[in-house]
């Protein structure tokens, strides 16, 4: 048994809360275990310098860590000037990870803000940001698909991330903090609920891992994201139940509706 009870193959209780603060497009406050991640997504009317003219969008993140998000008082970034090492890798793997699976032609010359700011952090931020993120980001979408109607629906399909490792030589899922510190070897999986990598964090932390090993962690880690690509899905509800195809089906009941009007005489 692992420190909390679960077994190898279990994750920690997950909970995503929409809509959790008043002014962005889209928010949501993400849970995996005791792991609590407010995600928001915000539009902006223009692009970076490089994109201007094209005609395509950009999606980018900011990530942060409340001082008291840790165990002991972690210092606010703003005061050392700069954000350190691994908050701009984490910040840069969730706007690949997000920009992986939306047509930025479709969204057109605006910029996504992906906002993660962890409330309080016991292993697996990272992921529960982009798991997260991305219902803040098809919420902001959705509401802008309202106001404009986009000609080709941008989100091209779900996404969502899970640490997986190996920890007193057993292969487990969705490490908490003690677990992920103790970890030989410690790997983060970036999928699309298409059963497609979009990334592979992995590290031999104490020792090199095998083949064997290697295949196992992603087995666990594919295994747990369907579970948590059926959640998102149960949170979205009928707000995300055609992302990647949802433009075409309206067209197609608008066309049918259409020639049963024809029909009838309507």
């Amino acid at each position: 048994m692992r420190i909390d009870g679960r077994g190898f193959n279990e994750l920690r209780p997950i909970k995503i809360t929409r809509n959790y603060t008043k002014y962005a497009e889209g928010s949501v406050l993400v849970e995996f275990g005791d792991t609590k991640v407010i995600c928001t997504a915000s539009f902006e009317d223009k692009v970076p310098p490089f994109l201007k003219g094209t005609g395509e969008g950009w999606i980018t993140c900011e990530y942060g860590m409340l001082p008291r998000s840790t165990q002991t008082r972690k210092p606010r970034e703003v005061s050392k000037g700069r954000p350190d090492g691994r908050t701009v890798e984490i910040q840069r793997l969730i706007g690949r990870a997000l920009r992986s699976v939306v047509d930025l032609k479709a969204i057109g010359e605006r910029t996504i803000w992906i906002d993660c700011d962890v409330i309080q952090a016991d292993g697996g931020t990272r992921t529960a940001s982009i798991t997260g993120a991305f219902i803040a980001l098809v919420d902001a979408v959705n509401k802008l698909d309202k106001e404009i109607n986009f000609e080709v629906y941008p989100i091209k399909s779900y996404v969502a991330a899970i640490s997986v490792g190996v920890v007193d030589d057993v292969p487990m899922i969705d490490l908490c903090y003690q677990e992920d510190s103790s970890a030989k070897v410690d790997m983060n999986i970036v999928m699309t609920d298409k059963d497609e990598y979009i990334e592979i964090q992995g590290t031999g932390e104490d020792r090199p891992f095998s083949k064997e090993e290697l295949n196992k962690l992603l087995e666990l880690a594919e295994e747990g994201l369907k579970k948590i690509f059926t959640l998102q899905k149960e949170v979205l509800g009928i707000d995300g139940n055609r992302i990647g195809e949802r433009k075409e089906i309206n067209d197609e009941v608008d066309s049918c509706e259409q020639q049963q009007s024809q029909s009838t005489g309507d």
